[in-house]
């Protein structure tokens, strides 16, 4: 008795399984691509009607078009995910902004620290540098 192929076969099987999903994938991939073409040259040709009548009546009630403006100031967007991503550049500015904000207007307490760091550091290297010097003669 063969209880092979009762149970799952020697696999040849899958093989065609997998191939028929692949293909059955390729298919559902194309007729969702086709029916998005259909979708926008509908609302394209939609548009177009949609423009064509505006225009008749504007020119019916000798209305000038209105000339769109092109990115006016950036308006808050209600939502924080679509916003405009920063390039590294503008985070960068952004970070040496709010130092320099520390050192001349923010707190100054954290202003007066980053500043006594800064000098302490400077004063460091003067002592190695002038100590360098004193070892060599």
């Amino acid at each position: 008795m063969n209880f092979l192929g009762a149970v799952g076969g020697d696999g040849g099987d899958d093989e065609n399984d997998k191939e028929k999903e692949e293909e059955a994938e390729r298919e559902r991939q194309e007729a969702i691509r086709e029916a998005e073409e259909r979708r926008k040259e509908k609302h394209r040709k939609m548009e177009e009607e949609r423009e064509k009548m505006r225009q008749e009546i504007r020119d019916k009630y000798n209305i000038k078009k209105k000339e769109e403006v092109v990115e006016q100031a950036p308006q808050e967007e209600p939502n924080p995910l679509m916003r405009k991503k920063k390039t590294p550049e503008e985070l960068a500015a952004e970070a040496e902004q709010e130092d320099l904000d520390d050192f001349t207007n923010g707190d100054p307490s954290s202003g007066n620290r980053k500043l006594k760091n800064s000098i302490e550091t400077q004063v460091n290297e003067i002592k190695t540098q002038i100590e360098g010097k004193c070892s060599l003669q």
